[in-house]
């Protein structure tokens, strides 16, 4: 039998090396990873907004009755204040005052997001979206309800953002868009 006589291994240097390129790649990898993340709870939770708005339009138009969604921190009573992060209810509204009574039907509650997002409305939906048994949505007062709820993560610089659009006719589409903060 032959013996081999050569070092089988690294040396230091080589060693020092790898450690080096895989740190290097780890640095890269982990904020493209936190992105990913991050606009993989934006899109869930416009996925659940846009479900909640689809399911209060269709039941407006099988009860052939208004449907009203409307921002609720403790998923009883509608709220005012605050954001749509705080969680929603559906339900429906006979008497058509957009207030949750005694004895009227709530479709659907939605808990409060806990990750971070932000949800807003301008001014037509900063409160309540409320679908007449067309399909349409409209203010309690009869006036035409169209306008856009914007999600983006809570951030003080330019981030990627998510827009629901709701049209006069009652009508939803999603924009990707970016904002220049997110508070």
């Amino acid at each position: 039998m032959r013996l081999l006589s050569g070092h089988v291994g690294l040396t230091l240097v080589e060693l020092l090396v790898v450690i080096a390129l895989l740190s290097l790649l780890q640095s890269l990898a982990v904020p493209a990873f936190a992105d990913l993340a991050s606009s993989m709870r934006l899109t869930a939770a416009v996925n659940t907004l846009v479900s909640s708005l689809t399911l209060a339009r269709s039941e407006a138009i099988k009860r052939n009755a208004r449907t009203v969604v409307c921002k609720s921190s403790d998923g009883v009573i509608c709220t005012k204040v605050g954001g749509w992060e705080q969680g929603w209810l559906v339900f429906h509204d006979p008497n058509n005052n957009v207030a949750l009574d005694s004895g009227e039907t709530v479709v659907l509650r939605v808990a409060a997001l806990s990750n971070g997002v932000r949800l807003t409305g301008n001014d037509p939906l900063v409160h309540y979206v409320s679908f007449t048994p067309l399909g349409k949505p409209q203010y309690m007062s009869g006036a035409f309800q169209a306008g856009r709820l914007t999600a983006c993560p809570q951030a003080d610089r330019p981030v990627p953002a998510r827009q629901i659009v709701i049209s006069s006719s009652g009508r939803l589409r999603t924009l990707r868009t970016q904002v220049d903060s997110c508070p």
